[in-house]
């Protein structure tokens, strides 16, 4: 029961979060979006990690948390950039890919491959490609492109997040056994707060408006309260969390379909399903 209530707390937590920021995107531009999601998020982990003592990480955990924040930070650029531009049916799919990402940098790292996971993995590319064809250019996305722009492009920022993404989710397990989780949660967005929000706010440029501080609020605090919900329920259970907090893509592209309207072609449609169907699989399988 605590893995189910953890994974659907995540799974809810991110995919609500995903939709604010698809919104306030559009509106203030993903840099600033980014901005206020770490600073929001500061706010909110900053008390649970002073509150677990432990020593001071050593020099090594403290580099890997820079990385591990500067990870974060560039994913979420990247995932916010891919939402301005293109569809959040299509794109949280892609993004949720950052588990097999994260398996193959594991395999290069020395990590045994199963027969059954590199199968896996060569399913998701498969649905990754089809969920990127876009029928008709004319409309959708393209019509939010600047001239010059391709229709393609949200994908392929979709696949730079899920890359970067995967990079910290291996760092992380790293940190994980040294350094408290409160901790490397809140590392990764002081970095972002002082590599992005900081710039913004002393060149000016750091915008908000009364319609958008709602949505960068929600996303703020609810990507910090997914990130708890999944340590939670990972205490019991690290596959069934896994599963469940990786159909954040699913719930977001529901609700993208219901409330937004977004229409895909029945080969992007067949893509999504193959790619939330492989990431399932993917938390299903040993390691």
């Amino acid at each position: 029961m605590i893995a189910i209530l953890g994974g659907l707390g995540a799974a809810l937590s991110w995919a609500i979060a995903t939709i604010c920021s698809s919104r306030s995107s559009r509106l203030i531009g993903p840099t600033s979006v980014l901005a206020w999601v770490m600073i929001v998020g500061v706010v909110i982990t900053a008390v649970p990690a002073a509150m677990v003592p432990s020593d001071l990480p050593s020099t090594g955990d403290f580099l890997l948390l820079l990385v591990y924040g500067a990870s974060y930070t560039g994913g979420l650029l990247l995932a916010y950039r891919a939402l301005t531009v293109g569809r959040v049916s299509i794109v949280t799919p892609i993004v949720s890919t950052e588990g097999a990402v994260a398996a193959v940098i594991a395999v290069l790292l020395g990590e045994a491959l199963s027969l059954p996971l590199a199968v896996t993995l060569a399913v998701i590319v498969v649905g990754v490609v089809l969920a990127g064809i876009e029928r008709d250019p004319g409309e959708g996305i393209a019509s939010r492109l600047r001239p010059g722009d391709h229709a393609r492009i949200p994908v392929v920022l979709a696949v730079a997040a899920a890359l970067v993404f995967g990079i910290g989710l291996v760092i992380g397990g790293k940190l994980g056994a040294t350094v408290p989780f409160t901790w490397i949660v809140l590392s990764a967005r002081l970095v972002g707060t002082v590599v992005i929000a900081l710039p913004l706010l002393v060149r000016g440029q750091l915008r908000l408006t009364r319609q958008t501080l709602p949505l960068v609020v929600i996303s703020g605090t609810l990507e910090a309260v997914g990130s708890w919900a999944y340590v939670f329920g990972a205490q019991d259970s690290i596959a069934v969390t896994a599963v469940l907090g990786g159909q954040f893509a699913v719930i977001a592209s529901i609700v993208a379909f219901v409330l937004l309207h977004e229409r895909l072609a029945r080969v992007q449609v067949a893509g999504v399903a193959i790619v939330v169907a492989g990431v399932t699989a993917l938390a299903l399988l040993p390691r």
